[in-house]
């Protein structure tokens, strides 16, 4: 199995790429907000014939005590935070956080595995730490810091879940981010489902000598 770290250059560069691989199945395994690598890879799909499948994890859904508020962008997450100075914790990818310097009057809480650029804001906590975080754990953050407001994406799955289960507890507010639209294509919801798809359709004698 051959490993590839790095972009394939759009969606031209990853059509040429599976070609000069002669991949049998493409799997869209991506970040649920990486929109623009999915979208390659349905156009790479299309141009090449190769048949594609997503995974893609279940978002959350809100249940009894949830305070959320959805919202479509990360710029409209930052508008319903408001004017008011708030304690927010910043749930988001390194490149979403740039954004919140345009609201300064807030102090931030930004949690990365690897340390992020500084924000240009007055007050800003950076803690790196590697998930998954469980409840507990996330409870005992969101207090220390005395936040009033998280603002999440709606990733899915239960390694992140903590700061939602956390925020519930504590009768705080979120800010969710909604999903981007993604292609449509076919997609399962575990890993599980995407192995029997390959066992089931694309399996193939002498396998590796062509790669999936």
């Amino acid at each position: 199995m051959a490993l590839r770290v790095g972009g394939f250059g759009g969606a031209a560069g990853l059509a040429a790429y599976l070609r000069a691989q002669q991949i049998d199945a493409l799997i869209d395994a991506t970040h649920p907000y990486a929109a623009t690598i999915s979208a390659h890879a349905a156009t790479a799909a299309a141009a090449t014939g190769i048949a594609l499948l997503a995974l893609r994890r279940p978002p959350w859904q809100p249940v009894a005590g949830d305070r959320w508020r959805e919202v479509a962008d990360r710029d409209a997450a930052m508008a319903a935070a408001g004017h008011a100075p708030r304690r927010i914790f910043l749930a988001l990818g390194r490149q979403d956080l740039a954004a919140f310097e345009q609201a300064p009057q807030h102090e931030y809480l930004v949690r990365s595995v690897d340390p992020v650029p500084p924000l240009a804001v007055a007050r800003a906590v950076y803690v790196c730490a590697r998930g998954p975080f469980g409840e507990a754990e996330d409870k005992a953050l969101l207090r220390e810091h005395r936040i009033d407001l998280v603002i999440a994406k709606n990733s899915g799955g239960a390694a992140t879940y903590g700061k939602i289960a956390a925020a519930r507890s504590l009768g705080l507010e979120v800010i969710m981010i909604a999903r981007p639209a993604l292609p449509a294509v076919p997609a399962v919801e575990t890993v599980a489902e995407a192995i029997a798809w390959l066992d089931r359709d694309h399996a193939r004698a002498g396998g590796a000598e062509r790669g999936v």
